[in-house]
């Protein structure tokens, strides 16, 4: 396969230091746990404090704050979950680097790779000529592509080799020529709306099948060597379900608020006779009455300002400048073939196993998890998180605020820095701790940090709480109210 590439220049962007959590006995992530002095039980009131619309945090919010009923916790691990040496209300802040400007960043390179014929992929690059350092390879969410991944790029290439590369059907990888050609001649006729399917896109469909056998084909042919993936959203239900089937290929996966489903189509191969229910199953042509109900619904989600309510959804901080993400998606559903192949995306079958059975295969294939999410995201709730962490106790999880369902584009000081931590202690087997693990007893029992940076000349500060093994009844309750109850949050009085 021939590779193809060319060099542009990007923005400045950003950067993070490192630490990392200590890797015992030779397990994968194995905690060499301690245990915390026991405490004398204490009695805290909770309160379910909620705002009428947004919050302090929410520049379109109010602010105006309410206060639900109090109940009681006795169980000092479970209410403060775990900060053994500190005193209430005390949380220790960590200055941290901010993005790095200019040239200071790494320059990134892009690339066009034909997997098949009339099959392209697009992706980008950096840091190549760091050659002894780790390889890792960002997965993009739905609607999105590499341009989201740039902050990762320009800051982890100074010190890795970095890939992102856009899905099939996604981004700039969409089909250069009509896979369904369309006899009537107009300017306006969408892709793949035609009678006859092209004999290249006969049995093509855009599903996290093609997505999972794509990123390996790209991380045999083009990386050519095991890497570490980091996913977010849709790209983190691929990165799972491709480590759990090709572990040889992979030296860690880390998720960033992954969507534990995808697909509402039965599997052909899982479920041959449900399957033939349906009657259409992502291939092209597309029938006639998906392309009348495909009009109608791309007609309203391509529309600028239906992008732009998404993105006030997904971001937490609306001070975050979104305007280049906005810009290239609006640009992606300009293309001829966007509104075919987001039919096929949504008509597509189900993967051949499920997110928990992803996760328990790499669990007991040995292949390290790290989990970090952004605790205000509307869609992946808090809750998500924390079923994977009870999943495999093992994984770190980290829980950023404020943050949407984009953490590492939101606050990507805070999430590289978090990276960075993450492969010194893989790379390192272990003699590096994991950041905020200064104690051992916070393996076990978690501990919360402040970390503070400066972007644009303004200092700003995240909250970053790292669960520990023990997941108390106190977190699964605080999770369960965050997710229930919109808009609010739990706290301690």
């Amino acid at each position: 396969m021939e590779v193809v590439s060319c060099s542009h220049s990007c923005s400045a962007l950003h950067q993070t230091p490192a630490s990392a959590w200590r890797l015992r006995g030779g397990t994968a992530l194995g905690l060499g746990l301690g245990h915390a002095k026991p405490s004398r039980p204490r009695r805290y009131t909770v309160m379910c404090v909620g705002t009428t619309r947004g919050s302090a945090s929410s520049p379109g919010g109010s602010g105006k704050v309410h206060a639900a009923q109090g109940f009681h916790v006795s169980d000092v691990d479970a209410a403060l979950q775990g900060i053994p040496s500190m005193k209430v209300g005390e949380v220790k802040k960590v200055m941290i680097q901010g993005l790095p400007e200019g040239p200071d960043g790494s320059p990134i390179s892009t690339g066009f790779w034909e997997w098949k014929p009339k099959l392209t992929v697009y992706y980008e690059r950096s840091g190549v000529e760091n050659s002894k350092a780790p390889a890792v390879l960002f997965l993009p969410g739905f609607g999105v592509g590499t341009f989201h991944f740039e902050k990762q790029l320009r800051d982890l290439g100074r010190d890795h080799r970095v890939w992102t590369m856009d899905f099939l059907g996604q981004g700039m990888s969409l089909p250069g020529e009509d896979p369904a050609p369309s006899s009537i001649s107009s300017e306006e006729v969408f892709w793949g709306f035609g009678q006859d399917s092209q004999p290249w896109a006969e049995e093509l469909v855009y599903s996290v099948d093609l997505w999972q056998n794509q990123v390996q084909r790209f991380i045999e042919e083009v990386i050519r060597e095991p890497v570490y993936i980091v996913g977010n959203s849709l790209g983190g239900f691929v990165a799972l379900y491709f480590a759990s089937s090709n572990p040889h290929l992979v030296k860690g996966v880390t998720l960033l608020n992954a969507t534990p489903f995808w697909g509402f189509f039965p599997n052909p191969a899982t479920s041959p006779r449900l399957s033939k229910i349906f009657p259409w199953a992502g291939t092209f042509p597309l029938p006639s009455f998906v392309r009348k109900l495909t009009e109608a619904v791309w007609q309203k989600i391509s529309d600028p300002k239906s992008i732009q309510d998404i993105l006030k959804q997904v971001y937490a901080d609306h001070s975050t400048n979104v305007d280049k993400v906005f810009s290239r998606i609006v640009e992606i559903t300009q293309h001829p073939a966007a509104a075919a192949s987001f039919a096929s995306i949504m008509f597509a079958p189900r993967g051949q196993i499920s997110f928990q059975e992803a996760i328990s295969r790499c669990q007991s294939q040995g292949v390290p998890l790290s989990l970090m999410y952004g605790r205000e995201d509307p869609w992946i709730r808090p809750f998500w998180g924390i079923k994977v962490k009870q999943q495999v106790p093992e994984a770190p999880y980290y829980e950023i605020s404020p943050a949407g369902h984009c953490p590492h584009d939101e606050v990507p000081e805070v999430v590289n820095y978090l990276l960075r931590g993450w492969l010194k202690n893989l790379e390192s087997e272990g003699s590096i701790d994991l950041p905020f693990l200064e104690e051992p007893s916070y393996a076990e029992h978690g501990v919360s940090r402040e970390l503070d940076f400066v972007r644009e000349g303004s200092r700003k500060s995240v909250s970053v709480r790292l669960y520990g093994t023990k997941i108390s009844l106190w977190s699964q309750l605080s999770s369960f109210l965050n997710t229930r109850v919109p808009n609010s949050r739990v706290v301690l009085r």
